[in-house]
């Protein structure tokens, strides 16, 4: 008996002690929370004398560090491995961790140890780094020789693979600086994926060398709506809008998304939402009769004919694009695709008929399958909306749901990936406030405290199927967001709430989380990101 209290008490003795180093009362601010955050007394002080030594798989990461470091008006890390200054900074390869994105940061008052077993554990490593540093590193007016860092040990890794983003370029189109920069954003969220919406009917946005016309034909419009949808009468401002990236701008921007451990994900839509591309070829289309670039928005009947010329024109353009983007996914869309045309079509009846198919749903499976394969020819794989879903799904397809989580659900009991993204809650084009003075949106009301509260795996599946639900996404409609400005009004601060969804593993309470979010507003202004301030509850 005796010995046993000698054992507890060394035991307690050990926890004491430990403890005495541990500080309890000092808030967190990271946004999204990680998984596992203990601080301790002490700071690390990072000065121009700091070094830093690494290996050299994590140098693209510690090339963001150095680069990130250098906005403020001194030097800092330009002494490289070597261990015998007063304070250091040192990466380590650790190949034991279970996920490529897992990292482990240790700051100590001499030391700031970053463990990963891959360049992307490091990089998010240090976008936590880079919120414990002041916010004034961000427009490069930190003053001081000196970066106190609070000492704390953090052991991290994300919920879900997929924690993607979407931006909706067709309807309003944004410059590049703005496209790099809502990357800066979400690699500072640790997303990993941009979704880059790059065809409509308003405007086709991508350079295609070998179909010209799509650039001075169907990447203009000559009117917009003005006002909303529902307006009567409906106005518009007559004045011709539009524009493209040029090839050489996209891979720029893949090659900047890499950088930050971004996959960008094209979207070239097909068989509907193509009235653009219709515009400049014609023949694309079931009737073959000239039209219109839209300049309303809504659902068209005009969507490609399910012919050979069309099929040919397609697999030109993923020539193209598979070329550009080197991730494994190109997203064709599948989604609203009216089939009036299809049905008075002899070409399309023709198909149907020689395919053997029942109706016009299976002829847009035919469609998706068909390109499906030409697609993983390329070494690729497909994405599409839930739609994909109606008529049959194609055989390797990932499926995205929209329309609430029915898809999602059906496509995971089927056994493929599934990205869910249900309107009602990550489509970031809704309101996010009741204020009658919010600027126009689509409609619909998605305040921040129900993006907080998202679910993305549904209670209707068993754990097997669970599995197949690899991650989610906020989408960006830009109908109403004429400006990078107002895109950044609709998105922050509802995208801090989805980045908590998709990676943290520990849901904390919602005035928890907005208390890391009104913290985070001096981030944003030295960013200069407009944000809106709404942190609202659901009713």
């Amino acid at each position: 008996m005796y010995k046993k209290v000698i054992v507890l008490s060394v035991f307690y003795l050990i926890i004491s002690l430990f403890y005495l180093g541990c500080s309890t009362n000092y808030d967190s601010k990271i946004i999204p929370a990680p998984s596992n955050q203990i601080f301790l007394d002490d700071y690390f002080v990072l000065d121009t004398k700091t070094s830093i030594s690494y290996p050299n798989e994590f140098k693209h990461s510690v090339n963001f560090l150095k680069s990130f470091l250098s906005q403020g008006k001194h030097k800092y890390l330009s002494l490289e491995n070597n261990n015998q200054s007063n304070n250091h900074i040192e990466f380590k390869l650790d190949k034991n961790f279970t996920s490529p994105e897992a990292y482990k940061l240790e700051i100590g008052k001499k030391l700031i140890t970053i463990t990963s077993s891959d360049n992307k554990g490091a990089f998010y490593a240090i976008q936590t780094l880079r919120q414990l540093i002041p916010e004034t590193f961000e427009n490069k007016t930190y003053a001081n020789t000196e970066i106190s860092i609070k000492c704390q040990i953090i052991e991290d890794s994300p919920r879900f693979k997929y924690r993607g983003m979407h931006l909706d370029v067709g309807r309003h189109l944004f410059s590049v600086e703005f496209i790099k920069k809502y990357i800066d954003a979400l690699a500072m969220l640790k997303f990993n994926t941009f979704h880059w919406h790059l065809t409509e009917d308003q405007g086709w946005r991508i350079e295609i060398k070998k179909y010209p016309k799509l650039n001075t034909i169907a990447a203009y419009r000559d009117s917009t709506l003005a006002g909303h949808y529902t307006d009567r009468p409906r106005k518009y401002d007559k004045t011709r809008y539009g524009g493209y990236y040029t090839q050489e701008q996209v891979k720029d921007i893949v090659n900047y998304a890499l950088e930050r451990e971004i996959t960008i994900i094209p979207e070239i839509e097909m068989p509907g939402h193509s009235k653009a591309a219709i515009a400049a070829y014609p023949e694309l289309g079931c009737t073959g009769e000239n039209v219109n670039v839209a300049t309303l928005w809504g659902v068209f009947e005009d969507i490609y004919c399910s012919k050979e010329e069309t099929f040919n024109f397609l697999e030109d353009v993923i020539d193209e694009v598979a070329e550009l983007f080197p991730g494994e996914y190109i997203h064709i869309g599948g989604d609203e695709a009216p089939k009036t045309n299809w049905e008075k079509c002899k070409n399309c009846q023709s198909v149907i008929k020689r395919e053997n198919l029942k109706d016009e749903h299976e002829l847009q499976s035919y469609f998706i399958t068909r390109m499906e394969k030409y697609i993983n020819s390329k070494g690729k794989k497909i994405i599409g909306w839930d739609e994909i879903l109606e008529g049959g799904l194609a055989p390797n397809a990932t499926v995205m749901s929209w329309r609430g989580t029915s898809g999602g659900i059906k496509a995971a009991n089927m056994k493929h990936d599934v990205i869910m993204t249900p309107n009602a809650t990550c489509y970031l084009d809704h309101y996010q406030s009741k204020d009658t003075n919010e600027p126009l949106a689509i409609g619909g009301y998605t305040p921040l405290e129900e993006i907080f509260n998202y679910e993305p795996i549904p209670e209707e599946l068993d754990s097997e199927s669970s599995k197949y639900i690899i991650g989610a996404q906020g989408n960006v409609w830009t109908e109403y967001m004429s400006t990078s400005e107002y895109v950044e009004y609709m998105v922050f601060p509802r995208i801090f709430a989805l980045s908590e969804v998709v990676w943290s593993k520990n849901k904390s309470n919602f005035e928890e989380f907005t208390s890391r979010v009104t913290s985070f507003f001096d981030r944003l202004d030295k960013l200069n990101i407009n944000y809106s301030t709404h942190l609202e509850k659901i009713d």
